[in-house]
């Protein structure tokens, strides 16, 4: 009877990372009212209020914020526990909540049309969406430059990590990455403020990282055909170069991105004054406009063969406790 309770609850997990992504890659992120926006409304407001230059209350900040977070999934797979129906529906929701895939690939796009236009302004005024880099002076070179790294590096953040994590784990795995990786954007960076109270959220999303993004690495230099690249040759730049990114993940996704393009990743990146110099990565030359729509063709590839392996693992869970 356990068994087939747990058989049950395992489908309608399933099931519902199927939906999410199915609503994701339809209609992309809600335009207003986003969970993760609401989420990060409400940390910035609990900054506010505990902030102190130290590592401690940084620990303090990153614990309360992902567990609160972690809990209510907790607490929704325990209401749904036995209500194969209401898990399914929890889990879609939870999905969609925090894959961000298309809403990328759209990004891309937008910039992909503005630098074919030759509409440098209009691209500029666009990288944000994608990036923390200052656009300023960018030229169309470094705008494509930049649009690919972060597109390969969103990839594994935005649709690879968070199903690894729901498979694994289901809605409070899901819940609970995204509260990281969220946190890590806005307090884990490297700055004067950030440097001590950011550590644990940095530390804790480079540990969360870790699987998805080699296994992003992975899939992307099997999928390099699909921009008409070499699995072989991406997969060399992927043991090659991966590790010589400061980040211990961005650099496998840039790499085996960099990789399957043909193109040469890295350089001097300005954070709005702060500018830090990246290994290169990749032999080929720099990226052209043309590649920012390669790079996108390649990001939806490794986006949809992620939610197969998701789905594939969770189906094969249930099929061995059915066993």
């Amino acid at each position: 009877m356990r068994q087939n309770a747990q058989v049950i609850r395992g489908s309608g997990t399933t099931a519902g990372i199927f939906l999410g992504a199915a609503v994701d890659a339809v209609v992309g992120d809600p335009r207003r009212g986003h969970p993760v926006a609401v989420f990060g409304s409400r940390v910035s407001a609990l900054e506010k209020r505990i902030y102190r230059d130290s590592r401690l209350a940084g620990t303090a900040f990153t614990v309360i914020c992902v567990g609160a977070v972690g809990g209510l999934g907790l607490l929704a797979d325990r209401l749904t526990r036995s209500r194969p129906l209401a898990r399914t529906a929890v889990t879609a929701a939870a999905t969609w909540a925090v894959l961000g895939g298309t809403t990328l690939a759209e990004e891309g796009a937008h910039m992909a049309g503005s630098l074919e236009s030759g509409d440098l302004r209009a691209a500029r005024e666009r990288l944000p969406h994608l990036c923390g880099r200052d656009p300023a002076g960018l030229d169309a070179e470094e705008l494509a430059r930049a649009t690919v790294e972060s597109i390969a590096e969103n990839t594994s953040d935005a649709v690879v990590a968070p199903l690894v994590w729901g498979a694994v784990a289901g809605v409070p795995g899901l819940v609970a990455y995204r509260a990281i990786n969220t946190l890590d954007a806005m307090v884990g960076h490297r700055s004067p403020r950030y440097n001590r109270f950011g550590w644990a959220s940095a530390r804790l999303d480079d540990v969360a990282n870790f699987v998805p993004a080699r296994l992003t690495g992975l899939l992307t230099a099997a999928l390099a055909p699909v921009v008409d690249g070499s699995p072989r040759r991406a997969l060399a730049v992927l043991r090659r170069d991966g590790h010589r990114h400061p980040s211990p993940n961005a650099g496998r996704c840039e790499a085996a991105f960099a990789g399957a393009l043909g193109v040469r990743l890295g350089g001097a990146n300005n954070y709005g004054g702060r500018v830090e110099h990246r290994p290169e990565l990749g032999d080929g030359p720099r990226p052209a406009v043309a590649d920012v729509r390669r790079s996108v063709r390649l990001a939806r590839a490794v986006s949809y063969s992620a939610v197969a392996l998701a789905v594939g693992a969770r189906l094969l869970r249930c099929t061995n406790r059915d066993a």
